[in-house]
């Protein structure tokens, strides 16, 4: 993983899932790791975890749904560094409720300022620094931002958003020298499934997913590992999205069945 070596990488959403896997899996590479999350408890533990295989990160708490943090999670790295080399926008949140069924309509604003407005505005800030390094920006977008979903209208309206306002910025920052990578995975084992919106806009509490047979977050930053790396274009992580991408454009309402038939069977 040469191109992931001696960088000053930053990861939003690092005290679980997806962030925290690709935070143990890049510490030992070397370089400094900035470990983002509301939970300080959670990212403290994970900074022990970090230094003992080896590896160097800094903690700095924050609300990727609020602007004010985002700009300072910037500031704060470019003043201890003086550089940035790869922003990952991983943190998100989602929700589970059928869009006739929601009876707090400000969850369709969390989602769209978690989701969408904090990549937005951590990339925004990050911008001058990741040209002068000739860096990267990867988002953690999901197969929601690629097709429908039933049960996650407003995440997938989020991730729909977050694709193509990054698909838009890689044509923008061509001549710049700066990559821009979209991760799309299918379901994957994390906490997001458990605090997922109901209707009423409180946590599930308990995840609606068949976490047997849905795909963990090691075997999904194995996957995103090579393609951060070689600072390719897009990942998919499942047949069925790669699929999907394609067949939706001659038979679309084969892709809604797919997409009904996954919620229903959780996996």
């Amino acid at each position: 993983m040469e191109g992931l070596a001696n960088k000053v990488i930053v990861i939003t959403g690092a005290s679980e899932g997806i962030g925290r896997a690709l935070t143990l899996a890049l510490a030992p590479l070397g370089g400094q790791l900035v470990l983002s999350a509301r939970n300080e408890h959670r990212l403290r533990t994970l900074a022990m975890e970090v230094e003992s295989v080896g590896g160097a990160s800094l903690v700095v708490c924050g609300d990727v749904g609020r602007q004010q943090d985002c700009e300072a999670l910037i500031a704060t790295v470019i003043e201890r560094f003086g550089r940035l080399d790869i922003l990952i926008n991983n943190a998100g949140m989602t929700m589970w409720s059928r869009f006739d069924e929601l009876k707090q309509l400000d969850i369709l604003e969390q989602l769209m300022r978690v989701n969408y407005l904090g990549p937005a505005w951590l990339t925004h800030a990050a911008l001058p620094h990741l040209k002068a390094s000739q860096g990267q920006v990867v988002v953690v977008a999901s197969v929601a931002g690629l097709t429908g979903v039933p049960t996650r209208s407003g995440y997938a309206a989020s991730k729909h958003a977050v694709v193509g306002f990054f698909d838009s910025l890689r044509i923008e920052l061509a001549e710049d020298g700066i990559a821009v990578t979209v991760i799309c995975p299918d379901f994957v084992v994390s906490e997001i499934h458990r605090r997922a919106l109901d209707g009423e806009g409180k946590p599930l509490g308990t995840s609606p997913m068949a976490e047997s047979k849905i795909m963990t977050a090691e075997e999904c930053v194995q996957m995103m590992l090579p393609v951060i790396a070689g600072r390719g274009r897009m990942l998919i992580t499942s047949w069925r999205g790669r699929l999907g991408r394609f067949v939706r454009l001659i038979a679309p309402a084969w892709v809604d069945n797919l997409a009904r038939k996954a919620i229903a069977s959780g996996h």
